[in-house]
């Protein structure tokens, strides 16, 4: 039996295969409309649920960002009408979701204080989106349970020996599913970082965003290893290596007179 589940499984994953934007092998369970609906349908329920900033101005600016990023994304989506709202919450956070939704929180203005900043986080969050990082999320989980389920038989057949086997595959499976979790932070770093650059905003003011979020954190931060999101020493190092493959592409913006000026 669960041999034949595991080969199910793998039929599945070498027929889902894709390519990120930047070379990674992904397996992909969803369709783009699946993923679409769900994006949809969730942003319509947090607008239910969190009340919206009345202010118009903060609204434009963030979608003048939003509109400089946008002609840097694939055809496919840009297509779409990207609709961004600005939610009345003093956390400092934003999202995107798979049917071109944005959502940025009030307190990330206030902590992202200028464009670039704001643009580093927006383009950001869209980069998963492009990548399709909540599709791979989605598709390890489904592979994860079905895994579970395989080793879930395996140990009602076998001894102690198979409940060992299902207690490791557990652990494993929280392994890979942080592991990948940082992979789609870091990606989406680099993908949000080159998009910024070309649409005219410092990609150098990513570095300060989160030197600003390193002092908020105060040093509470949980350790990268069991986190889901690098470390802030962690990606402000990794956003610094990128610095040389970026800077000339902001430097080709200003020289083509396509520096951003979104303002509040």
């Amino acid at each position: 039996m669960y041999r034949i589940v595991v080969t199910l499984i793998l039929s599945i994953m070498l027929l889902s295969c894709a390519i990120s934007p930047t070379g990674r092998k992904q397996v992909l369970l969803y369709s783009d409309g699946e993923m679409s609906k769900m994006g949809i349908a969730a942003y319509d329920s947090m607008k239910k649920e969190q009340p919206l900033l009345k202010d118009a101005k903060t609204t434009a600016y963030v979608q003048c960002i939003t509109n400089r990023l946008i002609p840097h994304l694939p055809k496919n989506l840009q297509g779409n009408n990207w609709e961004v709202n600005v939610f009345k919450d003093d956390t400092p956070n934003a999202f995107a979701l798979p049917g071109a939704k944005i959502g940025v929180n009030s307190g990330m203005l206030t902590l992202a204080d200028n464009q670039a900043m704001l643009a580093a986080v927006i383009g950001h969050e869209i980069g998963h989106v492009w990548a399709q990082h909540g599709n791979e999320r989605m598709s390890q989980n489904t592979l994860a349970q079905a895994g579970m389920t395989v080793a879930s038989v395996v140990a009602g057949e076998s001894t102690a020996e198979s409940q060992l086997a299902l207690g490791a595959l557990g652990l494993a499976t929280k392994g890979v599913v942080l592991s990948y979790s940082r992979k789609h932070e870091s990606e989406a770093d680099g993908i949000g970082l080159e998009m910024m650059a070309k649409a005219g905003f410092d990609p150098q003011q990513a570095v300060e965003l989160w030197r600003k979020m390193a002092e908020k954190s105060g040093g509470s931060q949980v350790p990268e290893f069991f986190s889901t999101h690098p470390s802030e020493e962690h990606r402000i190092k990794d956003l610094q290596k990128k610095m040389k493959s970026v800077m000339p592409l902001y430097e080709q913006a200003k020289k083509n007179g396509s520096l951003a000026s979104c303002t509040k």
